[in-house]
Order: C-alpha cells, then sequence, then structure tokens
C-alpha cells in the first residue's frame, strides 16, 4: 500500500495561519469596499435634496405630496421664430433662382454671340441687327434676379415666424424661375447661332428668327410667373 505523506505539524499550523490571514485580509477589504460605497450613496442622497424637495419642513407622510424640482427652461431665443431649418431651403431657392437664370443666360449670350461674331467677318453691317438674340439671352438674368429679391426679403424670422412650409414655397419658386431661365437660355443659344448665319445669307429670314427667339424666351416668362406666384404662397401655412 502506498504510504500517505503528511506534513509535519510545524508546517501545518504555518499553513493554517496564512489561509487565516488571507481570509482576515480579504475580508477587511469587502468591509472597506462597503463603507466607501455607503458614502458614496449618502453623498448622492444630500445631491438629490436639489430635485426632490417637500412641500414643508415636516417629515415626509404617506399622504404628503412630492414636488419635484424642474430643470431650468431653455432659454427662449426672441431672436428668431419657427423653423430653425427652414431659412436653409428659402436661401437655398434664392440661389437656385439666380444661378440657373444666370447660367442660362450665359449660354445663350455665348452661343448666339459665336454666331454674330462668325457672321460680322462678312457681313458687319448686319452685326447691330443680329444682336437681338444676345439682348434676350441678358434678360433671362433679369428674371432669376427679380425672384431672388423677392425670396430674400422674404425670409425674416425676426418679424415674422418662418415655418418649413414657407421654406418649401421659396424653394420651389426659385427652382421654377432658375430650371424655365436655363432651359430658355439653351433654346436662345442655339437658335440665335444658326439663326444669324442663316439671317446673313437669306434676309427674308429674320423675321422667322425673332418669333422662334420670342417664344423661346416665353418659357423663362412662364418660369417668373409661377416663381412669383409660390413665392406670394409663403407666410400662408398657419395664421399668426
Amino acid at each position: 500500500m502506498a504510504k500517505v505523506f503528511e506534513l509535519p505539524q510545524e508546517a501545518m499550523r504555518e499553513l493554517e495561519g496564512c489561509v487565516k490571514m488571507t481570509f482576515a485580509n480579504k475580508l477587511g477589504n469587502l468591509l472597506l469596499r462597503s463603507r466607501l460605497f455607503l458614502q458614496v450613496l449618502q453623498e448622492s442622497l444630500i445631491d438629490s435634496r436639489f430635485f426632490l424637495a417637500p412641500t414643508t419642513s415636516d417629515p415626509i407622510r404617506s399622504d404628503q405630496a412630492i414636488t419635484v424640482a424642474s430643470p431650468p427652461e431653455k432659454m427662449s431665443s426672441s431672436s428668431f421664430s419657427g423653423d430653425e431649418t427652414a431659412p436653409f431651403f428659402g436661401f437655398l431657392g434664392a440661389a437656385a433662382a439666380l444661378v440657373f437664370s444666370c447660367m442660362g443666360a450665359a449660354y445663350g449670350t455665348a452661343k448666339s454671340g459665336v454666331g454674330v461674331a462668325s457672321m460680322g467677318v462678312m457681313r458687319p453691317e448686319l452685326v447691330m441687327k443680329s444682336i437681338v438674340p444676345v439682348v434676350m439671352a441678358g434678360v433671362l438674368g433679369i428674371y432669376g434676379l427679380i425672384i431672388a429679391v423677392i425670396i430674400s426679403t422674404g425670409i425674416n424670422p425676426k418679424a415674422k415666424s418662418y415655418y418649413l412650409f414657407d421654406g418649401y414655397a421659396h424653394l420651389s419658386s426659385g427652382l421654377a424661375c432658375g430650371l424655365a431661365g436655363l432651359s430658355a437660355g439653351m433654346a436662345i443659344g442655339i437658335v440665335g447661332d444658326a439663326g444669324v448665319r442663316a439671317n446673313a445669307q437669306q434676309p427674308k429670314l429674320f423675321v422667322g428668327m425673332i418669333l422662334i427667339l420670342i417664344f423661346a424666351e416665353a418659357l423663362a416668362l412662364y418660369g417668373l410667373i409661377v416663381g412669383i406666384i409660390l413665392s406670394s404662397r409663403a407666410g400662408q401655412s398657419r395664421a399668426d
């Protein structure tokens, strides 16, 4: 049979003392942590008196109401009224009206101007007569300027509440005028370039070219009218 290994009595006493000391240290650490937790809990209860305040100085009873201190209200901004994101759409509409209309005017002026310059080499006496497409293309930028001024003057949250309905109305107004001006400018540029070249060879085509340019200009005029109507709808979302 195998012989059982037995530790000396002195080693057994030392091992028992180490176990007792380890247990005592762990118990002391646990008590210390519990004491710290109670201190933190007591401090948090003291701080919570700011939010829970009894109506009287008497101890709180079950039938006594507890008033909860409300957090400080956010300071209302007197300088702005309405939706804070609404002016973004309004200013975007003003920029779109001017930018797209000027793009159409620039394209029409450049395209027809190239035709006038090419025609003027052979027939310089017809240059002033063929300058009509350039003038009609330049008017497109004025349409966009008118709508942009109307929209920008209508955005004043300090004087009147400005809501998302108003921002969308101004955005649609600017897009209607700007994109209509862009399409009209492309039509005027293409017709003006080919028209002045053909007019130099056949003067009888001048009246027909002018009629085509007038109907192309009418496209931008439609956008201007609709843009004015849409911008006038701003401010009618709710009764102030």
